[in-house]
């Protein structure tokens, strides 16, 4: 009888507990370890966390959100968000093949997407500056877009689309020519290189990179490896309002070592209209699942689906880098 208010508890944070708790108090109620008790002292009967939050004044409020950061209002007013789900997502932009440093084939990966419900792959491999992980050169990435033509030609229903991860160099180029950069249906920029600089270097090498048109999706923006490798140092606000202003969608890597954008930031992207990639940053088949991890990040940092660039079908995707162009 006591398991509602006890998981209530468990899951969210002190911060949203004592505003929980405060609001149960305005109502005549009191928190009384994993109890609700009246004026007379008297538990009252709470089946579940839905029970509690009505209890509160408040609807349910996704575990997810239970950060103190503005939640509980939202749920007294009827302001929540309707937050994204798995489901929602119409297919996954930044994946690598055995083009550059991925374990898989084009055809591999396509055949593993469709089988996850979606739509559309893109296939990013690293572009040729990215010689520590098997950068890509022209002559090979034109012939990549010609093994894609040919795989398209034989997929009903499904499609792969041609993207790059190109780095992201010194002075804020985008390795590659303008040229080639145009033949892409889509471009990732990413920093891979001189992690060291200062923060107003490293924050203008970022913002000169998104006034190429040709970059559609900012990847893995603050660089950070978990327990590995800090943020390199970067003013993410900055970034944000630039990507707003330009119509660069911003990444959240999915990938486990990763997780990059931290969900902290999503709520300021949110409110700047920035759109947002979930990206699994796959390199095999099985590592497509991460995807995943992205959506639960998103989900923290309050995203709906209309938030995130790749709940679009393959033509909404290719109409958000149209018209960066």
């Amino acid at each position: 009888e006591r398991f509602a208010v006890a998981f209530w508890r468990a899951t969210g944070s002190d911060e949203h507990v004592n505003q929980v708790r405060e609001r149960l108090t305005g109502r005549g109620l009191r928190l009384e370890g994993d109890s609700v008790v009246d004026q007379a002292n008297r538990p009252i009967a709470l089946d579940d966390e839905s029970a509690l939050y009505q209890a509160a004044g408040l609807e349910w409020i996704a575990p997810e959100l239970r950060e103190g950061r503005g939640e509980v209002s939202a749920a007294a007013d009827g302001r929540l968000p309707a937050l994204l789900e798995p489901q929602d997502l119409r297919g996954v932009l930044h994946c690598h093949s055995r083009y550059s440093d991925g374990k898989s084939t084009i055809a591999e990966m396509a055949e593993a997407a469709r089988a996850r419900g979606w739509s559309y792959i893109g296939i990013s491999d690293h572009s040729q500056a990215a010689f520590y992980a098997s950068g890509v050169s022209r002559e090979d990435m034109l012939a990549q877009h010609d093994e894609i033509d040919t795989l398209n030609g034989t997929l009903d229903g499904f499609r792969v689309l041609k993207g790059v991860e190109a780095d992201i160099l010194a002075d804020g180029r985008l390795d590659y020519d303008a040229e080639l950069l145009a033949r892409f249906d889509y471009v990732i920029g990413s920093i891979h290189s001189r992690f060291n600089m200062d923060g107003p270097a490293m924050t203008e090498r970022v913002l000169h990179a998104m006034d190429d048109p040709h970059m559609t999706i900012l990847a893995h923006p603050t660089g950070r490896l978990l327990l590995s490798r800090e943020p390199y140092a970067l003013d993410v606000d900055a970034v944000l309002e630039k990507a707003a202003a330009k119509g660069v969608a911003v990444e959240v890597n999915a990938d486990p070592r990763r997780m990059d954008l931290d969900w902290r930031y999503l709520q300021r992207a949110r409110e700047l209209g920035v759109r947002i990639e979930i990206g699994p940053d796959a390199h095999s088949r099985a590592a497509l699942e991460w995807t995943e991890l992205g959506v639960a990040a998103a989900r923290k940092g309050w995203l709906e689906p209309r938030h995130v660039l790749n709940t679009r079908d393959a033509e909404g995707v290719l109409a958000f880098a149209r018209a960066r162009r």
